[in-house]
């Protein structure tokens, strides 16, 4: 007889109990989570408003510090530029100084080469000029210039205007050619150019200004501010007086009022006014040349040499040409 089998019921009692006390655990932590929610709510509120003012806190001090910061940022700018524009004057200072050293030495060199040609001129002067320079007598203006022959009917004034003369020497040209004129109390005829040949007088170009005491008064009136163009050398105005003025029929003198001869041949102005100026039968020169020399270049210094080249070539004109050559040693 086969036994019959056990039937097994899947779903006990005991499963059921396992099951409830499960759910019921569930339930169990579901309402203690309730129950203590709103205290961790309350917990993190809490936190939360001291983290958001403790944050608050330190942004008013960090924005105390960027005050601050910008304050000392904007204070080192001010001193930043300050410092770049006194860096600024310095470096021009220092360009300044360099330039003037650089310009120093330039003078310097300047100085040495005319030095050497001045030395170099010197040593190749004739032996005609040397002997003009030792025979000439020391020069003493005032009485030197009432020695000047005064038989002359005309008389021409070549007179430097370049701006050494205008600068230094211009009272003293007014005084001296005052002098002269007063040593000719009356003369025929009298004209003024500059030593390129213009004339003082545009009006009287060409021709000779009618000598009278307002017309004496108006020359030296006129000189006081006559400043044409010069290249400071005498020969143009010389040359131009003696082919515009030159007469075997009037007694003629030029008077050359200069400071400097920078270029040219002493030996080819001598040989130039001796052609135009010729002799006359009796060996006499048409136009006599005197020459007043002022001392302005000795005060600048390397321009030695052409004071000695106006000295050496007005003494030639005035001793070939029946003058007479003044050299003044002193502007006062």
């Amino acid at each position: 007889m086969r036994k019959q089998r056990r039937t097994i019921t899947v779903f006990s009692l005991s499963f059921l109990d396992v099951v409830s006390c499960g759910f019921g655990a569930i339930i169990l932590l579901l309402v203690i989570s309730k129950i203590s929610e709103p205290m961790v709510i309350e917990k993190m509120g809490v936190d939360l408003t001291g983290l958001v003012a403790k944050l608050e806190q330190e942004i008013h001090e960090i924005r105390g510090e960027t005050t601050v910061l910008n304050r000392d940022l904007t204070a080192a700018q001010t001193q930043l530029s300050e410092e770049g524009e006194k860096l600024a004057r310095l470096q021009g200072d220092l360009s300044l100084v360099e330039g003037q050293y650089r310009a120093a030495d330039m003078d310097l060199a300047a100085q040495t080469r005319i030095e050497a040609q001045m030395q170099t001129a010197r040593q190749s002067l004739s032996e005609e000029m040397r002997r003009l320079q030792k025979d000439a007598p020391s020069p003493v203006p005032d009485s030197a210039i009432g020695g000047v022959p005064v038989d002359s009917e005309y008389i021409i004034f070549v007179i430097d205007t370049s701006g050494s003369m205008l600068r230094f020497a211009w009272p003293l040209v007014r005084k001296k050619m005052d002098e002269i004129l007063t040593i000719y109390p009356k003369v025929k005829g009298i004209q003024v150019m500059n030593d390129m040949g213009d004339y003082m007088f545009s009006q009287y170009a060409g021709r000779w200004i009618p000598d009278s005491p307002s017309r004496r008064k108006s020359i030296l009136k006129r000189l006081a501010t006559w400043a044409p163009f010069s290249n400071s050398s005498p020969v143009e105005g010389v040359t131009r007086a003696i082919r515009r003025f030159h007469s075997r029929s009037k007694r003629i003198s030029i008077y050359v009022f200069g400071d400097d001869f920078s270029r040219g041949s002493i030996q080819g102005v001598v040989d130039t006014v001796d052609a135009m100026n010729r002799s006359s039968r009796r060996g006499e020169r048409l136009v006599r040349i005197h020459a007043v020399g002022f001392p302005v270049l000795f005060s600048q210094g390397g321009a030695e040499i052409n004071v000695a080249r106006f000295a050496a070539l007005m003494r030639r004109l005035a001793e070939d040409n029946n003058g007479s050559f003044v050299g003044l040693n002193s502007l006062k």
